[in-house]
């Protein structure tokens, strides 16, 4: 089972797991020519997919899921709150490739199981997901506006976690945005700062935990230095060690990150 993020930031993200008989996407908020080619990198062909899971409507998720569904004639996967809010900007789809997932309920296709999860951010119905190869779990978590039970259930025994580490606080109560945006971001369904994402990691890991991405970093208010310091920081004085607990890394903005294979 493979996990790789494909691009992951404020300016889009997409994430591949997979197996040698299964394929997904979750997400794929790049141009498809953009998907295609990081896919490239992992010897993996748009055609070979079997679908697309997006955890909810903004443009950073989902500006490639229409154009790689028909080129590819793919199932796009999402909760219908997601569906009806995001189907205007995919253009035609073809009905048989419109699927509802419902939070909680588990989705087989062929040796994966995926799992959505109900996430608190500013969407019609946003979730996480965690995807399940035999006893072996990977999750992806970001758009995180706090922490709730929903999401450490989400999270808990992973294998792999792709984490949201959006911003520095400082950074953005200092910068440039407008207070409006910046009230949005900080708030409970906003996203999720560096030290959150350090207290919400240090509350989640078990022996199971191999290794962690941090990702969907701010581009204006946040550096992968400050983010990777700051979650450290909060392990270390939480008696974790990244290292010997985990290994842990950032995902990439702009390029297929590192790949991890169990």
């Amino acid at each position: 089972m493979r996990f790789c993020p494909v691009v992951s930031g404020s300016s889009g993200n997409s994430v591949y797991i997979g197996t040698d008989y299964t394929h997904l996407l979750i997400d794929a908020g790049v141009s498809g020519k953009i998907i295609q080619a990081g896919l490239s990198v992992l010897n993996v062909e748009g055609a070979m997919l079997d679908g697309i899971f997006v955890t909810h409507e903004h443009s950073d998720h989902i500006k490639g899921v229409g154009v790689l569904s028909r080129r590819f004639d793919l199932p796009i996967y999402a909760t219908e709150g997601t569906w009806n809010a995001m189907e205007n900007s995919l253009g035609q789809i073809a009905r048989k490739n419109k699927k509802i997932i419902y939070s909680g309920e588990k989705l087989e296709i062929n040796d994966l199981v995926i799992s959505p999860f109900d996430i608190p951010h500013d969407a019609a119905e946003p979730v996480g997901y965690s995807v399940m190869a035999g006893d072996i779990k990977m999750t992806v978590a970001t758009d995180l506006g706090h922490i709730t039970d929903s999401v450490k259930n989400g999270i808990a025994d992973s294998d792999i976690l792709l984490l949201e580490a959006n911003h520095d606080i400082n950074m953005l109560k200092s910068g440039t945005y407008p207070y409006s945006l910046k009230q949005r971001i900080l708030g409970e369904f906003g996203h999720l700062a560096n030290e959150n994402a350090g207290r919400l990691l240090s509350q989640m890991t078990t022996k199971r935990l191999k290794h962690v991405f941090l990702g969907h970093l701010s581009a204006e208010n946040n550096t992968p230095s400050l983010a990777y310091k700051a979650v450290e920081n909060i392990l270390n004085e939480n008696g974790i060690k990244v290292g010997r607990d985990f290994s842990m890394e950032m995902a990439s903005r702009h390029s297929v990150s590192r790949c991890i294979e169990l």
